[in-house]
């Protein structure tokens, strides 16, 4: 009996996923603009998180979807030929970053959100980057000093030598001063720093806010997703699931040798000055 009813139970767990992959696939299929929805007059933006790896883009990650404004739950790996891969991303992001559980939840069909987040952390994810001229996309670029930066990478890549760690890092410095010179537009562009989000944390949430325009604030405060800490999306390895910025940092035994940290030095130097010439930043 039990064995039946859980048969059951699994039936109409599948048959309710059907029915909400199903209406969110219409309404994102419908309408050939890549930007637009049926049923919905004004176009989404796209809010693209463009950052490398262990920057504390998790955190970000989190205190931005938590505002009612913003969908998103981190790293989706789509690949970007051209705007219409921006479908693709819709049908992730509303079936990904939200719960179908109860009746409750049937608010969640609305999508209504001003923007649907992405975030990037590799150059080869964008395949074609004519799509980031458009007047939907939004970026806000986000730093952290080397040092630690590559620690915590090669934490995370015990299979990657210290030169690759070293590229990675130098590589993607250099692209995202390219990205922000293709958008070519500082209302659609914000640089923030991780030490700026623990340090100054009350001037980057009204920076946020101000820059998003949205109606509601952003907090120090943020709702734990049925996809925080899994591998692949973000932080696995931090204090992500705690809910609120965590300050104290874990200990990291990697270090690099002084001529390697000095060019990474250097990669976050020149990246950091041409993006606070290029885009809106921290007050």
């Amino acid at each position: 009996m039990a064995s039946t009813l859980g048969q059951w139970r699994q039936r109409i767990r599948e048959y309710k996923n059907d029915l909400v992959q199903t209406y969110f696939n219409y309404r994102i299929e419908a309408v050939n603009r890549p930007y637009t929805v049926a049923f919905r007059p004004q176009p989404y933006r796209f809010l693209l998180l463009l950052s490398h790896m262990r920057s504390g883009s998790s955190l970000l990650t989190h205190l931005l979807t938590t505002n009612p404004e913003v969908i998103g739950y981190g790293e989706t790996h789509t690949n970007y030929a051209d705007a219409n891969d921006f479908k693709g991303l819709l049908k992730k992001v509303y079936w990904q970053a939200q719960d179908f559980r109860t009746l409750g939840d049937v608010r969640n069909l609305r999508m209504n959100h001003q923007y649907v987040m992405d975030k990037v952390l590799h150059n080869k994810k964008f395949l074609n980057h004519d799509f980031l001229e458009s007047e939907q996309v939004y970026a806000i670029f986000l730093l952290r000093e080397p040092q630690r930066s590559l620690a915590s990478i090669a934490d995370l890549k015990p299979h990657w030598n210290q030169q690759d760690t070293i590229e990675y890092y130098a590589e993607r410095m250099a692209m995202l001063v390219t990205y922000a010179q293709l958008i070519n537009d500082p209302a659609r562009m914000l640089v923030v720093t991780y030490e700026q989000l623990l340090d100054q944390t009350p001037q980057v949430l009204t920076t946020l806010q101000q820059f998003l325009q949205t109606r509601t604030p952003f907090t120090e405060e943020y709702t734990v997703l049925k996809t925080t800490g899994m591998k692949g999306v973000g932080d696995s390895k931090g204090k992500i699931k705690a809910g609120k910025i965590v300050r104290s940092q874990r200990q990291l035994t990697q270090s690099f040798p002084p001529e390697l940290v000095e060019r990474a030095q250097q990669a976050h130097s020149d990246c950091q000055t041409a993006l606070m010439d290029l885009c809106q930043s921290v007050a």
